[in-house]
């Protein structure tokens, strides 16, 4: 054991689900620049040029995968070319999610399936691919993009806050079980992020004041800088000891 703590990525590498824009990206081009190389799982793989670009500059390396987190194969073969490509995988982040926006009493049956295909199903199988590689390795670190509506209601988000909590309590079941293997298993939840897909909401004022409002301690929009380090920091060697854990990104909403 080092006397200090080890917040370095150099050496690894780490596949980045949903890493084409917004949080995905940032917590990408972090991760590159902690010296991770990246695989970058794409709902479509031609989409993220400018990602892999970035990452590149850097001098690390990018990949980019063709991976729907509704198609299983998809997800497994994504997995099995990242290890191909790079010879081992250390970091699986699993952002993909999707949040219909829908009263509770007009949720449809395609909304509830189609969140929870991509939020939950995909999450549980990405990372069971990626474990399967990790044990043989017998280290790795999996961190699930959670939300603090894991944590609390939000008003006409019901099936993505319950995809959220379920999220929280998978990463501790899969902790426990995978632990032995030498994977930790954590999740980061955020508040609203200022990116694309939260731009709509955050672009009505009214709507914006009250979020600033309940983040309590900080009164402001989080940053995906305010995400990215907490993920770094989960993947590093620092947090070899953490697992099982659902780490509030929020400003202090939950803790009014």
């Amino acid at each position: 054991m080092t006397e200090f703590p080890d917040f370095s990525l150099a050496g690894k590498v780490a596949l980045v689900t949903a890493s084409g824009r917004g949080l995905g990206r940032a917590i990408a081009i972090a991760l590159a620049h902690a010296g991770a190389d990246v695989a970058l799982g794409l709902r479509d793989r031609e989409s993220a040029a400018d990602v892999a670009e970035t990452i590149t500059a850097m001098g690390r390396r990018a990949v980019p995968l063709q991976m729907n987190m509704t198609s299983l194969p998809e997800i497994r073969q994504a997995i099995a070319e990242a290890h191909e490509a790079f010879g081992r995988l250390d970091i699986l982040v699993n952002n993909a999610g999707i949040a219909p926006d829908a009263p509770a009493a007009k949720v449809t049956e395609e909304n509830f399936d189609a969140t929870l295909q991509v939020n939950l199903k995909g999450t549980f199988f990405a990372s069971q691919a990626a474990a399967n590689v990790m044990s043989g390795q017998g280290s790795g670190r999996i961190i699930n993009i959670g939300s603090q509506a894991g944590l609390v209601a939000l008003p006409g988000e019901s099936i993505y806050c319950m995809t959220k909590a379920a999220i929280a309590h998978l990463t501790k079941c899969l902790a426990v079980e995978w632990g032995v293997l030498g994977i930790t298993v954590n999740c980061v939840a955020p508040t609203f992020i200022e990116t694309p897909g939260t731009e709509p909401a955050l672009s009505d004022p009214e709507f914006r004041a009250d979020v600033i409002e309940r983040i309590a301690a900080l009164h402001r929009i989080g940053q995906p800088l305010d995400v990215t380090g907490a993920v770094v920091f989960l993947a590093s060697d620092a947090a070899s000891f953490i697992t099982g854990t659902t780490l509030p990104i929020d400003g202090g909403w939950t803790a009014r």
